[in-house]
């Protein structure tokens, strides 16, 4: 009776230091969660910044050819001077548009390479879990299968 009771004993502790893992494990993966999160919404933001960048450089790109085009075929040199003026300024324009764009193209990438991390990290606290369980189960078939 008394080997019965100790072995009982040291089951329940068992149970219960892998309990308290789970726990701590689910608490872990709650918390990579909101990272993982977090992560995909600065990715989003990301994204959406550098598609406000491409389309600002796109319309600058498209208000130049429009006044190459019309410059082309203006006689008038005071059209063709104003034209000059504006060409110049969507110019001017253009080239900082095109390096942001290229900043916010290396920071979608950056978060993109965040999230995976995160996602990874997610899906390893999550296998250790499934893990976990599955130990639990077992332990608890053996324990209830008549010895």
């Amino acid at each position: 009776m008394l080997t019965e009771v100790r072995g009982l004993r040291q089951d329940l502790q068992s149970t219960t230091l892998a309990a308290q893992r789970a726990q701590i494990l689910v608490y872990r993966v709650q918390v990579r969660e909101a990272a993982t999160a977090r992560a995909v919404q600065r990715l989003d933001n990301a994204r959406s910044k550098l598609a406000e960048v491409q389309d600002r450089r796109k319309r600058l790109t498209a208000d130049i050819k429009r006044l190459e085009d019309a410059q082309g075929g203006t006689e008038n040199p005071t059209d063709r001077k104003a034209i000059e003026d504006a060409l110049a300024q969507l110019r001017a324009n253009l080239e900082p548009s095109v390096s942001e764009e290229q900043d916010r193209q290396t920071k979608e990438t950056e978060c993109e390479d965040e999230v995976r991390v995160e996602r990874a990290k997610l899906s390893e606290l999550q296998d250790q879990l499934e893990r976990l369980d599955t130990t639990l189960e077992n332990s608890i078939r053996q324990s209830s299968s008549p010895q």
